[in-house]
């Protein structure tokens, strides 16, 4: 499941001590590195390919055969490799299609091909057992209705529709795929009142008008189609019956129909050469320039002529999933867990999503379990996950987190995850405090195809990019702290993956790493050609960067679990969050003159007088002007923050500078105020309107579903106008940072023992 890219704030690098790595002092950080040099001698590509070529023999989505199988693969191999291994098993509802037809019916007949044809020289697109497309989680039914194109199907989209007369109420909304998530495309046409959904892959984002198509090249084919869950996940993700318990055999568990997550509109994914016909035949206005995709025709909004049959029939039955948990105790503080996960299962193969993750994080536990045999023990525990059903709805790992909830929050020091990978840039998010090891260990791998280290081929991207452009925010401080050498950006954790319930409903510590950006997959998204034979042509050939992968997240998750303190640092996160409390003031500022601009240009019949008399579009609503909003507590509360963090990162550094070291019961000390850190940032009574959404400092997006959003309770609050849910979630916010900065001054006074 992908994740959107967005840069947070740089942070100038702070040193653990003179030449030591984070967390260490110069006797460990020298034994340290000799024992990531072993671990990179037991990483084999051929291995990797080889793993890659057996898990993605067959289609491998929740309830299949393969699926099974591979999990039990897995379990052996890490068991072989000196891993305490098992299986975990929750049972989910899982919806997968009986009965399924979309056709157009008038003013021509033209029936939609479910199910991707075999590509000739692509083995794994021939493979028995593939399921038709079909849009986990959208209800079941049957419509015949006309078709209103609704662009990407985001609010501001149907905001234009209404300007120009056109309303999908009773109508069947076809949608195409970009910019936002899938399951708000659905969500926000059935409350606009459509009566079905289709949502097709148009040329324009990820076929021939990108790139060549497959098998040329690695675009999406006119027959390829996008499956996808369409649950309401940034209610709660995970299993649909049982929101916030893990699914296990007796839990309890929701009637379906008082589900929030589920959708109460049928909905099928379609290929650009099914979306055609339809689009040829709609009627009504023109659309927009900016809602013009690459198909050769004009593009208009409907209705019209253009009628479809649309029925979808599901299976709903509960369906097994199979978590593979495997762990090697640690020597000195076992009660402190390092946790590794990437996601096996797939739409159908899933060569590239998510297997090529998947088989860097088994090289690295095949090079731990070589380093075992050396006599070697981790000082930390060592847990390493292969989820299963994340691509439904992140179930897998929302099951496991919330079954293990409270021995998570008492143990857990890290979460690190992995999703699909392949050649391009390191792509590094999580906890800003965490800023300083990503940046330590981007320095210290080696880019296979430049030669340099990847933390300088992301620099050099980030200049490059920003040359000439117009950046405010998070992107403008990126691009000056790139100038200044500084350190690389951790992008700000959204939905898409695994590392969801860790981070942002118990806000564990949470690293999120994959290579990309230059491979040729993004056609072959979701679909039945994601398979061994595209991803070897144009996903990562030499399997280099998987190996390379595998080289970061295994240094990662070795320095997380054996540096003498937890190697975290206060500095990343106040700069962080005081760059987030200034742009919620530019925010507050720009809503206010947006807001005046409108009523001016009203009064004036701006609008009006622009308009075509031809082609009428109707002036946007006025809006409500903007009162003062009291961000004063969060000011407030970053100035304390920015204090304690300062003092906590020079005792730090002086710590580990200093001749000797710590014993192991004041380091276990010192690491658990550390690692309860993150939690401080989350309140039991969850975000507006989504109370499974514990961490007040980022979630995903309400607009996008992808991205993450920071400070969310305020910032939504003033995106929406809910002024006084802005200022009770800026107290609120202010709150839990005047928690963190009271645990960091309670670790910096323990860093300065009276002796």
């Amino acid at each position: 499941m992908r994740m959107m890219l967005l840069f947070g704030l740089l942070a100038a690098p702070v040193l653990a001590g003179a030449d030591n790595l984070i967390g260490f002092d110069a006797a460990g950080s020298s034994a340290q590195l000799a024992v990531e040099q072993q671990f990179d001698a037991r990483l084999d590509p051929a291995d990797l390919r080889t793993w890659l070529q057996d898990l993605s023999a067959a289609p491998n989505n929740v309830g299949s055969p393969h699926d099974h199988r591979n999990a039990e693969k897995v379990r052996d191999m890490l068991a072989s490799w000196g891993w305490n291994a098992r299986i975990e098993i929750f049972q989910v509802l899982y919806p997968t299609p009986i009965e399924e037809h979309l056709e157009l019916v008038a003013p021509t007949r033209h029936v939609a091909q479910l199910l991707e044809p075999p590509i000739p020289g692509d083995a794994g697109s021939a493979v028995a057992g593939a399921l038709p497309a079909y849009n986990v989680f959208g209800a079941d039914g049957e419509v015949t209705a006309e078709v209103v194109y609704v662009n990407f199907g985001s609010d501001a989209d149907y905001q234009e529709l209404a300007r120009r007369g056109v309303s999908v109420a009773g109508k069947i909304a076809l949608v195409r795929y970009g910019e936002m998530w899938r399951g708000l495309k659905v969500k926000i046409a059935q409350q606009h009142g459509a009566v079905g959904c289709v949502i097709y892959s148009d040329p324009h984002e990820e076929g021939y008008a990108v790139g060549d198509v497959y098998p040329e090249g690695g675009g999406r084919p006119a027959t390829g189609i996008q499956r996808g869950s369409v649950a309401d996940l940034l209610i709660y993700p995970g299993d649909p019956l049982t929101p916030g318990v893990g699914a296990t055999a007796g839990a309890p568990r929701l009637p379906i129909q008082d589900a929030a997550t589920l959708m109460k509109i049928p909905v099928l994914p379609i290929a650009w050469a099914d979306a055609q016909p339809i689009l040829a035949a709609l009627g009504g206005p023109v659309a927009p320039p900016a809602w013009r995709g690459s198909l050769p025709l004009t593009y208009h909004l409907g209705p019209g002529a253009a009628k479809v049959h649309l029925m979808v029939k599901s299976d709903w039955s509960l369906k097994p999933i199979y978590d593979v948990i495997a762990t090697v105790p640690g020597r000195d503080f076992p009660d402190e867990w390092v946790v590794r996960g990437n996601h096996r299962d797939g739409w159908v193969e899933g060569a590239w999503d998510p297997l090529a993750g998947a088989i860097a994080e088994l090289g690295e536990a095949r090079a731990i379990g070589a380093l075992l045999k050396t006599g070697w023990r981790p000082r930390r525990t060592l847990l390493y996950a292969s989820w299963d059903g994340e691509e439904p709805g992140l179930m897998g790992s929302t099951e496991w987190v919330e079954t293990h909830a409270q021995e998570l929050r008492d143990k857990a020091v890290l979460y690190l995850n992995s999703d699909e990978s392949g050649r391009g840039f390191i792509m590094p998010g999580g906890s800003d405090s965490l800023q300083r090891l990503l940046n330590e260990v981007a320095a210290a791998v080696i880019d296979p195809e430049t030669g340099v280290s990847v933390q300088a081929r992301l620099r050099a991207r980030t200049l490059a990019n920003g040359l000439g452009a117009v950046l405010d925010g998070d992107a403008r401080a990126a691009l000056d702290a790139a100038a200044a050498g500084g350190d690389l950006p951790l992008q700000s954790l959204g939905a898409g993956s695994d590392f969801v319930p860790f981070t942002h409903h118990l806000g564990i510590a949470t690293l999120s790493v994959e290579y990309g950006g230059e491979a040729d997959q993004q056609g072959v998204y979701h679909s039945r050609y994601d398979t061994f034979d595209h991803y070897v042509r144009f996903g990562d050939p030499d399997f280099k960067y998987s190996v390379l992968l595998a080289q970061t997240n295994g240094r990662l998750v070795l320095r997380m679990a054996d540096a003498q303190l937890l190697p975290q640092q206060g500095g990343p996160l106040a700069q962080r969050i005081d760059g987030y409390v200034r742009q919620l003031h530019a925010l507050l500022e720009t809503r206010r003159r947006h807001a005046a601009d409108v009523e001016r240009l009203l009064r004036l019949r701006v609008f009006e007088l622009a308009a075509d008399p031809q082609r009428p579009v109707l002036p946007p609503p006025a809006e409500a002007p903007v009162p003062n909003v009291n961000l004063a507590p969060l000011d407030e509360a970053v100035l304390r923050l920015t204090r304690a963090a300062r003092a906590f990162d020079a005792a730090y550094a002086a710590q580990l500078a200093a001749p000797g070291s710590m014993s192991n019961d004041r380091s276990r000390r010192i690491n658990a105020l550390l690692r309860g850190l993150e939690q401080l940032m989350t309140d039991p009574r969850g975000l507006p309107g989504r109370s499974w959404y514990t961490n007040l400092i980022v979630a995903p997006a309400m607009s996008n579903g992808y991205a993450g959003k920071t400070l969310p309770g305020v910032r939504e609050a003033i995106e929406q106008g809910q002024w006084q849910t802005a200022e009770d979630y800026a107290r609120r916010t202010a709150a839990v940072l005047d928690a963190c900065s009271a645990q960091l001054d309670r670790a910096t006074a323990m860093l300065h023992p009276a002796d």
